[in-house]
């Protein structure tokens, strides 16, 4: 499939690009995507929640009046869970959620979600450009003149671009990622993908 290549200006520059079909033009795996989604999220938490059981809340263990006569519940001593100020039962622990998925599983969810965003009309491929300095307002100029102006976009660079992250950076609904770091939930939120010339090359790479 050929899509026309456009300049920062928002003009064709009369060439176009073949997308690769093995990429760009599979019929998408569903599931891939939610096991990759799935992994994405669990290793983005943190895992530090905790809570006091028992042994762990300040108190005494002295039993607090005697067992029988009261006229109330018996007590054993104030930590316990029934007591206001007690431990919790079962509270949660510090754990690691993260979990390991096969590499062609991930590169597979990939390519569905690229897939996906290329039947929405939401894949556009610029030329490679520079920035001599990093400009947030040469930024939103590049993305007004391909009126993307406030819409969801995320531009895909071959390699790191410091002047073109930091011009970025700021712009609500805006990412700049490079091509190794592009992942499935990037795709999915993503109203229109802004793919570089050479970062082409290296979803071809990682993706073929």
């Amino acid at each position: 499939m050929e899509v026309a290549v456009k300049n920062i200006q928002g003009k064709d520059t009369g060439r176009k690009v073949t997308l690769s079909e093995a990429i760009f033009g599979i019929d998408p795996n569903d599931h891939a995507i939610y096991e990759d989604v799935r992994q994405i999220q669990a290793n983005g938490r943190q895992g530090t929640h905790k809570a006091k059981e028992r042994g762990e809340v300040s108190g005494s263990t002295k039993k607090p009046f005697r067992q029988k006569g009261t006229g109330g519940a018996r007590g054993g001593h104030k930590r316990s869970p029934l007591w206001r100020h007690g431990g919790r039962v079962f509270g949660p622990k510090p754990r690691d959620y993260s979990f390991k998925l096969n590499k062609k599983i991930k590169q597979l969810a990939r390519r569905s979600a690229l897939s996906y965003k290329m039947r929405e009309n939401g894949i556009m491929v610029l030329e490679n450009f520079e920035l001599q300095t990093p400009k947030t307002k040469d930024f939103i100029k590049i993305l007004k003149a391909l009126q993307l102006e406030g819409n969801k976009v995320v531009m895909v660079l071959p390699e790191g671009n410091q002047n073109i992250w930091l011009s970025g950076r700021n712009i609500p609904k805006t990412d700049v990622v490079r091509a190794a770091d592009l992942n499935t939930i990037d795709i999915l939120n993503a109203g229109h993908l802004l793919i570089l010339e050479g970062a082409l090359d290296k979803l071809n790479e990682q993706l073929a």
